[in-house]
């Protein structure tokens, strides 16, 4: 197959479907009517969306869904999660109402500083290259007052710019290693800025440096960009009751109950092959808050991941005890969100999702965000140490096998009926189906 094609991006969107159809599909006409089924009825909404990225065909739609009764420092919130996978938000939301009767969570801002660096190459003396470091960290700063003004007005701007030898991990590599404050916004596009500015004023000054010899005026930058690690933009959720209060239906005995669950954050603390898991378990709450709030949910991955193996080894990122009777669960996890800015302006249900969680700033945003994941965690760890993963899950699933399978009304009737006291799982469900058919 050779489906090569020359300057899509110049076609428009109807020729870029009837491309698209007539050299992918064997029935054209039924792609592109699947294509244009999810355009947006308002030319509006769907030119906006269209503008977000390049290329637009159609929009690719997640269920947008609640989870009430999240009670976080003596407030409730409803969350907004966008996620397709079966039982998330409603274990979110199952977890938000056992701890809305136990206290609620309780959600710390530990800092919110983040990361920029221009990576360069210098061959000359590094005493050298410090002493012109020096010499020109006011100039440099200087330079990138007309990006940072509107920041600084905000409480925000370039906190602190260092410079780094890297040599001993490779030949000639130094860095301009940036700290910023961003307020509400996540950022990106004010971070890289200001280091595209540093970069140029970087390489100027050392052409005209009375100090380099003529090997070192000549300043190699390589990029310049913000990191997505950013291990002082820390956020701690936690929840903690005496152990006899963790009693419910389906923990008779809390104490036992209590420590197994110690037990299994313990083995994700220790083994990385279920910490793996036991963290995407964190994340499908947290991305599904990112997503529903515009923020980068890519990016907030990457860093978490990256600080669950600040140690060498990776490890789970929340951590349980109890201690004199008590029980306590808590997480401390990177996020650099933004509340303004980006999609936090133009998508509609971003809006919608930022109202319903009362226009919180960025920092309030991380407590929710954080909250969420740990809610998530402890509803995933309290089936495994209790009923076992699949029988929630499998529940909720079920709906996926009953569209996939196109039953009717009566059938899916019928098929509830007969699961609600017999083990749900695909084979069962479709020999099931299979029975009602014949």
């Amino acid at each position: 197959m050779n489906n090569a094609v020359s300057g899509f991006s110049k076609l428009t969107k109807e020729e870029k479907i009837n491309w698209i159809a007539n050299a992918y599909f064997t029935n054209p006409a039924e792609a592109i009517a699947t294509l244009k089924q999810y355009w947006n009825n308002d030319a509006k909404v769907q030119q906006l969306h269209d503008d977000f990225i390049e290329n637009t065909i159609s929009n690719f739609y997640l269920p947008m869904g609640i989870a009430p009764n999240f009670l976080i420092n003596g407030n409730y919130y409803s969350v907004p999660m966008v996620i397709e996978e079966s039982s998330v938000v409603a274990a979110a939301a199952k977890s938000a109402k056992f701890w809305s009767t136990r206290g609620g969570f309780k959600a710390t801002v530990v800092n919110t500083e983040k990361i920029g660096q221009v990576h360069f190459l210098f061959q000359g003396d590094s005493v050298r290259l410090q002493s012109f470091f020096e010499a020109i960290k006011p100039i440099l700063l200087a330079a990138t007052e007309s990006i940072t003004a509107n920041m600084q007005k905000r409480g925000g701007g370039i906190t602190s710019l260092e410079l780094r030898d890297k040599t001993t991990e490779l030949e000639n590599y130094f860095q301009l290693h940036a700290t910023f404050e961003t307020k509400d916004s996540m950022g990106a596009n004010f971070i890289n800025s200001c280091l595209e500015q540093l970069a140029k004023t970087l390489k100027e000054e050392a052409l005209n440096y009375a100090g380099f010899n003529d090997a070192e005026k000549n300043i190699s930058v390589v990029m310049s960009i913000l990191s997505n690690y950013v291990p002082n933009c820390i956020v701690r959720a936690e929840v903690s009751c005496q152990v006899a209060d963790l009693a419910e239906k389906k923990i008779e005995n809390p104490q036992e109950f209590a420590e197994k669950f110690v037990q299994a954050v313990r083995i994700a603390e220790i083994e990385p092959f279920r910490a793996v898991t036991h963290n995407k378990g964190i994340m499908n709450g947290v991305d599904a808050v990112i997503l529903a709030t515009g923020n980068d949910f890519r990016a907030v991955e990457a860093g978490v991941h990256a600080y669950a193996s600040r140690n060498g080894q990776y490890s789970s990122l929340s951590h349980a005890q109890i201690e004199n009777g008590i029980f306590t669960f808590w997480m401390e996890i990177p996020l650099a969100v933004g509340t303004v800015g980006g999609l936090t302006s133009l998508h509609p249900l971003v809006k919608i999702a930022l109202e319903i969680l009362g226009k919180p700033s960025a920092s309030q945003l991380m407590e929710i965000v954080a909250v969420t994941g740990l809610a998530q965690n402890f509803a995933a760890l309290r089936s495994l140490t209790t009923t076992g993963i699949q029988e929630g899950h499998m529940k909720m699933h079920i709906n996926n096998i009953l569209n996939q399978y196109q039953t009717t009304p009566e059938e899916r009737k019928m098929i509830k009926s007969h699961f609600e006291n017999n083990t749900i799982s695909h084979a069962a469900v479709v020999s099931f189906i299979d029975s009602l058919r014949k």
